[in-house]
């Protein structure tokens, strides 16, 4: 990894603080962080995933809502960055079905602030954070990055969005974008409304887990070490102008087998409370990841029963950084 000055767009979350801790341990030139501390969940919970790094000259904590143009424009002013890496987003497809207006406010007005800030700065590296949930439930698994994308939630249609500003950026300027798509990422850290995450929370409470339908929809689950690996290599990656590359383990299984991973780690049995599918949800997701491997020589380690017993450790441990 080459000595740069990286700018990483809610750095304080899940994703963006293990990239974060990543980028540190490479003795980067600097490496500055932006996040909101969204009350979406506990802003406590995110404050404690950057806390070692506030003492570190190299680090730099900027708390700043994307929407707002200004004041992230006065951060490119302040700050002399190399690659944006952007992570932030207004998450969840559920929440999004529910409040399609702030979604697109943050995911798609964010992006174009950061897009045009970049390029306004002369900064030719952007990496976009992207999802597997832009390809809907018309998509052939395993998904391929050219297969048409049918977006059914507002979320979903937020992230399509940004992958179009970001080629439209690349195409206009000769900026060099990676649009990288997660599939499902889980672990340490996890948001705790994710499905693995409150799962295991509500098992160890002896509470009622909603699963919704049947059970049987499908899930490419993602540990984080493996994404990041990704992410890594999407930062050096400088072959061609634009890229849309697929980051999964590539495995699926369903939500039934998961709880079932979950009670084997956790030495509990969940008590299961039916719901009806919800408006969104996609039916399955299934990364095909041989552009991710040929480009960026993406090797996922992780399977899912190593994974999820990695994430009960953590837990155990009392949900520690």
């Amino acid at each position: 990894m080459r000595k740069g000055r990286y700018l990483v767009t809610g750095g304080a979350g899940f994703i963006g603080s293990h990239l974060v801790d990543r980028l540190m341990e490479s003795d980067p030139g600097r490496v500055v962080v932006i996040d909101n501390f969204d009350d979406f969940y506990d802003p406590q919970i995110k404050q404690a995933n950057i806390a070692r790094h506030l003492q570190n000259r190299a680090f730099r904590l900027y708390e700043a809502d994307i929407r707002n143009y200004n004041s992230i424009k006065q951060l490119f002013a302040d700050e002399v960055i190399d690659v944006v890496i952007h992570l932030a987003a207004k998450a969840g497809v559920r929440p999004s079905v529910a409040d399609p207006r702030t979604y697109t406010e943050v995911n798609v007005n964010g992006t174009v602030n950061l897009l045009d800030l970049a390029q306004k700065n002369g900064i030719r590296k952007f990496v976009f954070g992207s999802s597997s949930s832009v390809y809907g439930p018309a998509a052939i698994p395993p998904f391929k990055e050219d297969a048409p994308l049918t977006p059914i939630s507002p979320y979903a249609a937020t992230k399509a969005a940004g992958e179009l500003m970001a080629h439209t950026y690349s195409h206009l300027y000769g900026m060099q974008i990676a649009c990288l798509r997660f599939f499902t990422v889980y672990g340490p850290r996890q948001r705790p409304d994710l499905a693995i995450h409150k799962f295991a929370r509500l098992i160890t409470s002896k509470r009622p887990i909603p699963v919704y339908g049947d059970g049987s929809s499908e899930r490419d689950f993602t540990y984080i070490d493996d994404i990041i690996q990704g992410v890594m290599a999407g930062i050096e990656y400088d072959a061609t102008p634009f890229e849309i590359i697929n980051l999964g383990e590539s495995q699926t299984i369903t939500v039934t087998r998961m709880i079932e991973l979950l009670e084997d780690a956790l030495g509990e049995k969940a008590i299961i409370d039916r719901q009806p599918p919800q408006p969104g949800d996609m039916p399955r997701t299934h990364a095909d990841i041989s552009k991710a491997q040929r480009l960026l020589d993406y090797q996922p380690s992780t399977p899912i029963e190593a994974g999820i017993t990695k994430f009960v450790d953590w837990l155990k441990k009392g949900g520690k950084v």
